[in-house]
């Protein structure tokens, strides 16, 4: 057993053997702000209380209550609303110099996942020495419903991650770490919201490192559109046709929990045509100021990116080869999205301009796209590689270089860009989406496939051998992150073979990571420079 003090009281841990390197110590189900529940429902997290004694930390906190939407079969499901734990993995608890903290946010769409070991281990990262935080935070409708009131003003979830970080700000110390190095990282929902970190006010000095992966505020799908209206919508799924906004505030505060969970909220009919596939309808929203309440976010974010992230903070961004298998994922109708994209022109337009020009001009904006993609062919699974392109860059890589290029204007903080390429039974997809009959013998690199490089997550089915060209993958992988947590420079040095070149608009280099590292330049040129065309022309809001 080990323990450690922190300002709320004391910690019982324990040292847990690695199989892949040193024995570590753990410290599970650490609560960093009271349960949400009851008056505290969609309110901002409040400081956690302290205790006497000797508090356990060995088991993880129950997740927030949850589908995990990811998993084929869809499992039952899980969690509770009293969720806002955190979990800290340290080689020690009295390093020689304070260590530095890698803290992550894990992914699911803003519906789903948590910071459990199930998928997030800490034995890959901390025998780098370094501390690996994992947290959980509000999801769905808990986490993320906007009713524009101060009752339910939004980004409860962003807020729990806000309050975590102040946590971690103020007690990492205790575990051996350096409150003065802390670098956030997150995939999906969690490359988003580290993305949010970064021009939140909220966040502002609580960490000095970011890594983003496949997910930016640029993406169009982690920012909700009218969310009040989803509310309203909601409301009456529910049952209740008030137009009263207190009342509605205390019929959706005394719903029992399961009712609030797996919830598609459509508010156009594009929208519910494109149901077959993933669609996002919660997220982070510009949030109303009431009285000394803090904000999340306030504005438009991009013009918010365009003024600048937070300064002297070094970023990672990037994503996967194949990100757009993701659309096809647990739960899709494959043969209607086929369906759906080759009957209107529509389905091939990116969901910003569906929001903002008339369908005329959609039209003729569709069939660009498709035309550019499709090249005459029509959409099936023998065509379903120019399909997953179209998505891959429509979700998530557009997204990431318009964030990159938005921050690279500006010149003021030093960026790093990547595209992840390893493939491996370690890529993890395949197996919790089910969808191996659909993608068969192509070989892909999705969307979360980099994250078995560096977890040991149990949903991939096969330990790594440490005498493995897998485990030299993972070696790369792993080395590169906590480098860049250690030094802000993921090479510092020539063990890796490759010096990875901080990006600029001038050469726009980008580090391939594969089962080799490769130097590039100008990623996904001839794809980017079509999106950025379209978007100058028909929105140039959405453009560099």
């Amino acid at each position: 057993m080990v323990q450690v003090k922190v300002h709320e009281g004391i910690l019982e841990g324990e040292v847990v053997e690695n199989e892949y390197g040193k024995p570590f110590c753990s410290f599970k189900g650490i609560r960093y702000a009271q349960p949400p529940v009851g008056d505290l429902r969609f309110k901002a997290p409040q400081p956690a209380k302290p205790w006497q004694g000797v508090r356990s930390a060995k088991e993880h906190g129950p997740d927030c209550y949850h589908y995990d939407a990811f998993t084929f079969p869809l499992p039952p499901p899980q969690g509770s609303e009293d969720c806002l734990y955190l979990n800290v993995y340290t080689p020690t608890v009295s390093p020689a110099k304070p260590l530095p903290v890698m803290v992550w946010i894990h992914g699911g769409g803003f519906i789903s996942g948590s910071g459990s070991d199930m998928l997030y281990g800490p034995e890959f990262v901390v025998r780098k020495d370094v501390i690996l935080v994992t947290l959980n935070y509000r999801l769905e409708v808990l986490g993320f419903l906007c009713l524009d009131t101060e009752d339910i003003p939004g980004n409860a979830g962003m807020k729990d991650q806000v309050a975590a970080l102040r946590w971690i700000k103020k007690n990492i110390k205790s575990f051996g770490g350096d409150p003065n190095n802390i670098t956030i990282f997150g995939e999906s929902a969690g490359g988003v919201s580290v993305s949010f970190h970064l021009i939140s006010p909220m966040s502002k000095g609580l960490f000095n490192k970011a890594i983003m992966q496949s997910g930016t505020v640029a993406c169009w799908w982690p920012n909700t559109f009218r969310p009040r209206d989803r509310a309203l919508q909601l409301a009456k799924q529910l049952g209740c046709e008030s137009s009263d906004d207190k009342e509605i505030y205390e019929f959706f505060k005394k719903q029992p929990v399961e009712d609030l969970i797996k919830k598609r909220m459509p508010i156009t009919f594009a929208e519910t045509e494109k149901e077959a596939g993933a669609y996002v309808y919660l997220g982070v929203v510009s949030e109303k100021k009431f009285g000394d309440n803090e904000t999340f976010i306030e504005g438009d974010v991009y013009d918010l990116l365009r003024r600048g992230i937070h300064e002297g903070v070094t970023v990672i961004n990037g994503y996967n080869e194949d990100e757009g298998a993701f659309w096809f994922q647990t739960g899709s109708d494959f043969d209607k999205i086929f369906h759906q994209a080759n009957k209107y022109l529509e389905y091939f337009v990116p969901e910003p301009l569906t929001i903002n020009c008339p369908i005329k001009t959609q039209l003729e904006i569709g069939k660009k796209f498709k035309e550019f993609y499709m090249k005459g062919k029509p959409v099936s699974r023998e065509t379903l590689d120019m399909v997953i392109k179209f998505f891959g860059m429509e979700v998530f890589a557009y997204g990431a270089v318009l964030w990159q290029k938005i921050c690279a204007k500006r010149n003021r903080n030093k960026l790093y860009m990547y595209k992840f390429t390893c493939v491996s039974e370690r890529n993890c997809f395949k197996y919790a989406s089910g969808t191996g009959e659909l993608f068969g013998y192509r070989t892909i690199v999705s969307h979360s496939d980099e994250l078995g490089y560096l977890f040991p997550m149990k949903v991939v089915p096969n330990k790594v051998e440490r005498d493995s060209e897998i485990f030299q993958m993972v070696e790369q992988f792993t080395t590169l992150w906590t480098n860049f947590a250690k030094f802000s420079d993921p090479t510092p040095d020539d063990s890796l073979q490759v010096r990875w070149k901080p990006y600029t608009l001038d050469d726009q280099a980008y580090l391939d990571i594969g089962e080799k590292l490769v130097l590039k330049s100008h990623i996904d040129k001839e794809e980017v420079e079509f999106w950025e065309n379209i978007f100058r022309e028909y929105y140039p809001h959405v453009a560099p």
